[in-house]
This record gives C-alpha cells, sequence and structure tokens, in this order.
C-alpha cells in the first residue's frame, strides 16, 4: 500500500505551520456538527447557504487584496469543488439511509486510500511506525462511533451512498494538494465553495429540502457555522496541504469524531462510555505519535502533478500564500 521507508514529514518553520493549521481544521470541523443542530434548516439547504456566504465572503477578502479571481479558478476547482459538493450531498443521503454508524465508520476509512495514492502520486512515504499509528486511530474511531449507537438498522443503499462520500471527500482533499502552484489556497477555497453551493442547490430540490431563504435568527448561525467550519475549517486545511503531506492531513482528520463527541459532551449533555473514552484516548495517543514523528522528517517532495490542465503562460498566476 504504501513504502514505508521514510515519512515525507513536516521540515521546516512552514510544515510545522502547516500542521498546526490542520489541527485547527479539524478541531473546527468536528465543533461544527453541534453547531448544525442548532440551525433549524434542512441539511442540503444548510449547505447550500453556508457554502454560498463562505464563497461571497472569499470573494470579499480577494477583492480586497486587489485580486480577481476569474473563469481561470472556477475551471481549476471544479474538479475538487463538485467532489466537496457530491461528498456533503452523499452522506447526507447515507445518513437518511443507514445508520449515523456506518456512514462515519466508513468515512474513517479514508486515509487507508490516501495513503495509496499520497505514495503512488505525489512520492511520499510513510514509516512503518506511523502505518500502524493511523491504522490504530482508525480502530479507535470505530470504537467511539459504534458506541455511541442504539439500534442500528443496516441499509446498502445508505452504505454505498457512505462509500460514494468517501471517494468524494477523499477526492476534494487530492486536489486541494494538487492545486499547490496553481491557485493560492484562497482561490481554491473561493471555487470549491462555489462549485459546493452550486451542487446542493438542486439536489435540495431533487430531495424535497425546504430551500427557503433563512429566517434571521438562521443567518446568525449560518454566519457562525462559515466562521468556524469555513474559515477555521476549510480555509486553514486547503492552506495546511500546500505545507504538509497528503497523507498527514488526511489521518488528522481522524481527529473530528473525537472532537465531535467531546463537544457534544460538554455542550448537550451527550454521555460518553467507558469504551468511548478509552477509545479517544487511543486515538489521541496514535495520532500524537505520528505528529511527534515529524520531528526527524526526510524532505517533502513538491507535488508537481497539475491540477485538471496545465494553465495557460499568457495567465497572471498569483503565487500560493506564504510561499
Amino acid at each position: 500500500m504504501t513504502d514505508v521507508r521514510s515519512s515525507p514529514s513536516v521540515s521546516n518553520e512552514t510544515g510545522l505551520a502547516g500542521l498546526g493549521a490542520a489541527a485547527i481544521a479539524v478541531a473546527a470541523w468536528g465543533t461544527s456538527g453541534v453547531i448544525v443542530k442548532a440551525v433549524d434548516l434542512d441539511p442540503v439547504a444548510i449547505s447550500f447557504y453556508r457554502f454560498s456566504i463562505y464563497t461571497l465572503s472569499v470573494l470579499v477578502v480577494l477583492r480586497i487584496r486587489r485580486s480577481r479571481p476569474g473563469l481561470t479558478v472556477l475551471r481549476h476547482t471544479a474538479a475538487g469543488g463538485i467532489c466537496l459538493g457530491l461528498d456533503v450531498v452523499l452522506f447526507f443521503t447515507a445518513v437518511k439511509s443507514t445508520t449515523v454508524v456506518n456512514a462515519t465508520t466508513i468515512g474513517a476509512l479514508q486515509p487507508i486510500i490516501v495513503l495509496g495514492i499520497a505514495s503512488r502520486f505525489f512520492g511520499e512515504r510513510v514509516r512503518a511506525r506511523e502505518v500502524i499509528a493511523a491504522m490504530t486511530a482508525i480502530v479507535g474511531v470505530v470504537v467511539v462511533v459504534t458506541q455511541s449507537s442504539g439500534s442500528p438498522e443496516w441499509n446498502g443503499a445508505g452504505d454505498l451512498a457512505a462509500l460514494g462520500a468517501l471517494f468524494a471527500w477523499t477526492g476534494y482533499l487530492v486536489m486541494a494538494k494538487r492545486s499547490a502552484g496553481v491557485l493560492t489556497p484562497t482561490e481554491y477555497t473561493l471555487g470549491t465553495g462555489f462549485w459546493t453551493a452550486m451542487v446542493a442547490l438542486p439536489v435540495g430540490f431533487l430531495f424535497g429540502q425546504d430551500m427557503s431563504i433563512p429566517r434571521p435568527n438562521q443567518w446568525l448561525v449560518l454566519i457562525v457555522l462559515v466562521i468556524i467550519g469555513g474559515v477555521f475549517g476549510h480555509s486553514m486545511m486547503n492552506w495546511s496541504l500546500q505545507r504538509i503531506p497528503l497523507w498527514l492531513g488526511s489521518t488528522l482528520t481522524l481527529l473530528i469524531p473525537v472532537v465531535s463527541s467531546l463537544t457534544a459532551w460538554a455542550t448537550l449533555g451527550e454521555a460518553l462510555s467507558v469504551p468511548q473514552l478509552l477509545a479517544i484516548a487511543v486515538v489521541i495517543g496514535a495520532l500524537a505519535v505520528i505528529v511527534l514523528s515529524q520531528r526527524t522528517p526526510t524532505p517533502t517532495p513538491p507535488p508537481t502533478a497539475p491540477l485538471t490542465s496545465v494553465p495557460d503562460p499568457s495567465e497572471p498566476v498569483e503565487r500560493p500564500e506564504g510561499q
């Protein structure tokens, strides 16, 4: 699956900053689920309005910076944005059709896929102990999720939707990594946010979701969700993936169910069983092993694969932020 000889880990202060940004992103995503419960809107409607606000906000930021993103940005971000939109829709379908446990457990398998992709297409190498730690963290996540379930009702179609969401989310992260050198992280964030909203809108009507304009009190929660899940989530992760190995960013997302469980316990009073607490400790410990191993890195090969096409030499390309 991977070359276990050495790691393309964090090699300098820029990489350490990327690692910190990724940690902030997964923590933000982990708290987003609790915030979503405070919005009395259908799930796909939340996605549409959330990413619409987010895209508009990012566009304003770019214009303030005197940057004028055009159709080139939309063209280069179409694949990643559609993947993110499909992930949102398919995961919603999975949760509706099968158990949350099944949907979340299938999603937790993502690092296994990403390890193979990172090794094959990005030249990233992973130490044996890091692979073992990642597999241990996955097992821990499965325990955390399954211990929170009631009586599951299995549904094959729902599990297939969860599998589709798994590959769609993987595609989004891969395209974020491939955008290095072609788009800035902010441009990638802008384009993928736009495409996600465009995917969510027709799907919302197709699934009979209430896509009505939110009420004033709902807008407030949506804005909070945009700040936490968008600015501290997507923006930070997109920024970090241009500075850390793809497999590392993907593996850190295993913290999302852990943060969600702890946040729900602290704010909503949702109980945590002893097995869950032990599993949470295992996940945190396994990821700590991976993070600490970044102290003795080997050089990380730059992402040489183009995004979706080679940029036109006549078009000015802004250098990625921080580079």
